[in-house]
């Protein structure tokens, strides 16, 4: 792949162009020459967008895709491609999957499917066979498969000794383990957060004691056993305090958040539109304002999508039998290119979440492969269902107003626009 890339704002903490507007000439998949008005003797195609912006490609480190088993939500293939457009160079996939993503050989079908793809695929293992808290799956294999990390999707650990032996376990060989915080005794039979909200609605509650109760049994156990722990989409303000303390500890931890948790409270609850039911649920505005916070200080580590498709026979019912989940990832950037700032927001989805998973990054400079998102952050438009690429529908962001348009990928060799 050959071409000439021009006037392109460069978004990049770790290249010498950083916030400079440069050309970039682009062979055999290489960054050869970075400069001005560069010349193209060799008559590339030349790219050029208005107001162009990159950045190192984009990773998102919670992506659902369905297959296999659940192909009726999103294949392998339209979800990367999905993820393409969307300006993601990198996936993690998480193994909500049927049968369970917990040996080997559910890896390597993961991997295979997605090969030639211009968005690299990264799987990740359930942390225990089935992702039923009760035994502790094949890690060691799945990790020399592939596997970036491990963990069961939307399901906290309830076993306290079973995550306790994990995280021994996993040292081993290095692994990154993920518990998911909630805990499910407080939490029960929950559907939206518990406060002001779901009282006047009349939907059952789920407390952000449980998000908090479950962090603070896995920051001890972590105290305890060592290793290395990463808990995905956080979501109250008091979860922001308990990771930064942990972090003055020097515990090895990181968080995420995902992009609905940044954008929406739980005030979207009014039209009982089952889109709005995530997991974990949307919170306040205090939670918000904390989360933003913790994002900017660095104490959140990463922006996902957390990418949930869900078909239509689960999601076009009543509030209570919908499933938890939204699509994201088409939608991310324009939601929170405005509210977190530009370099934050970037900086959140290609080093941080990038060097924590143990994958390549890749320096906009001379020499590196090309491995680059284009966007424009100066673009305002009402998200409908033509934005939607995806499968299903599920858009937690539909009809809101966004800002920022992402025009494509450069990666693995491939122009996805």
């Amino acid at each position: 792949m050959n071409l000439l890339l021009k006037s392109a704002t460069i978004i990049d903490n770790s290249s010498p162009f950083h916030l400079q507007i440069k050309d970039l000439l682009i062979e055999n998949g290489t960054i050869t020459k970075i400069g001005e008005k560069l010349k193209n003797p060799k008559n590339y195609k030349e790219i050029e967008f208005d107001n162009l912006h990159i950045s190192q490609g984009w990773f998102d480190s919670s992506v659902c895709f369905g297959e296999p088993g659940y192909e009726d939500r999103e294949t392998i293939e339209n979800g990367l491609k999905t993820a393409s457009k969307s300006g993601f160079t990198a996936v993690a996939v998480n193994p909500n999957t049927y049968p369970a993503t917990d040996n080997k050989s559910a890896i390597q079908f993961l991997k295979n499917k997605a090969n030639g793809s211009a968005t690299t695929l990264y799987p990740m293992g359930n942390l225990t066979k089935g992702g039923k808290s009760e035994d502790i799956a094949e890690l060691y294999d799945m990790q020399n498969a592939g596997a970036i990390a491990f963990g069961d999707y939307n399901k906290a650990v309830s076993n306290a000794n079973l995550l306790k032996i994990g995280l021994q376990y996993a040292q081993n060989f290095d692994a990154l383990l993920l518990s998911f915080p909630q805990d499910n005794s407080i939490a029960g039979i929950g559907l939206v957060n518990e406060e002001i909200n779901s009282t006047k609605l009349g939907l059952k509650g789920i407390p952000a004691l449980s998000e908090e109760l479950q962090i603070v049994r896995d920051l001890f156990l972590l105290e305890y056993t060592g290793g290395k722990l990463h808990i995905p989409t956080i979501s109250t303000a008091k979860s922001v305090e308990l990771i930064k303390e942990a972090k003055k500890k020097k515990l090895n931890i990181t968080c995420s958040v995902a992009a609905h948790h940044l954008a929406l409270t739980d005030d979207e609850l009014k039209d009982f539109n089952a889109n709005t039911k995530v997991l974990p649920p949307l919170r306040t505005s205090k939670d918000l304002k904390a989360l933003i916070k913790g994002l900017k200080e660095g104490v959140i580590d990463m922006v996902t999508s957390d990418h949930n498709p869900i078909d239509v026979e689960h999601k076009k019912v009543e509030y209570n039998n919908a499933k938890f989940g939204t699509i994201g990832l088409e939608s991310l950037f324009g939601a929170l290119n405005k509210t977190i700032g530009l370099e934050t927001l970037i900086a959140s989805l290609t080093t941080k979440p990038r060097e924590r998973f143990n994958i390549p990054t890749y320096s906009i400079a001379e020499g590196k492969q090309a491995n680059i998102t284009l966007f424009n952050p100066d673009f305002d438009y009402t998200f409908s269902e033509n934005n939607i690429l995806s499968s299903s529908k599920n858009a937690i962001f539909l009809h809101k107003n966004l800002n920022g348009k992402v025009y494509g990928v450069i990666s693995n060799s491939k122009m996805v626009l």
